[in-house]
């Protein structure tokens, strides 16, 4: 019988005389730092699977990322833009003006806010006028990513201090 002492081909697992079972279990013996962290990485995903399922609606994905729930959650919200065709029907003069001016394609709810309520009982609901200092500013305050032909102002240097309406018309700009 010959022994090979210096000669390993199986490496230092297999071990003389006692064959391939203690090669294999000497293997998962030392390899516990490897198995722990795969058994914690399947467990992470199998509790992220949970969590998801039980998270994020059954139908979302159906169409993409939309959820086609959603709509009915959304129709049971209360209409608050009236839009434009409501606000022309008694602001006739204020619509004729701003048809003439720059801000013709601009919605009148786009700086009124939304006036639902006012459209359905004008009385009772009458809506205030938005503050001029920071309505203006919100779209005409320079800015680098603004295309350079749209109107831009530094405020401060622009108006001296002034309201812009003190200048300009508000349906109708002009000077």
């Amino acid at each position: 019988m010959v022994h090979f002492r210096n000669y390993r081909p199986f490496g230092p697992y297999v071990a003389l005389g006692y064959g391939k079972e203690m090669g294999l279990r000497r293997i998962f013996r030392d390899s516990g730092h490897l198995i722990r962290p795969a058994i914690l990485l399947l467990a992470g995903i199998g509790i992220f699977l949970i969590i998801r399922a039980l998270i994020i609606p059954k139908d979302f994905g159906q169409y993409g990322h939309y959820r086609p729930a959603a709509l009915e959650e959304i129709r049971q919200r209360p209409i608050s833009y009236a839009g434009q065709d409501q606000c022309v029907i008694c602001h006739d003069d204020e619509a004729r003006t701003r048809a003439a001016g720059k801000h013709a394609h601009v919605a009148c709810e786009a700086c009124h806010g939304p006036l639902a309520k006012h459209a359905g009982d004008p009385v009772a609901n009458v809506p205030k006028l938005p503050d001029v200092a920071s309505l203006c500013r919100r779209c005409h305050e320079k800015d680098a990513a603004k295309p350079l032909a749209f109107p831009q102002v530094v405020a401060a240097e622009h108006s001296g201090g002034m309201l812009c309406n003190s200048c300009h018309q508000p349906h109708n700009p002009h000077l």
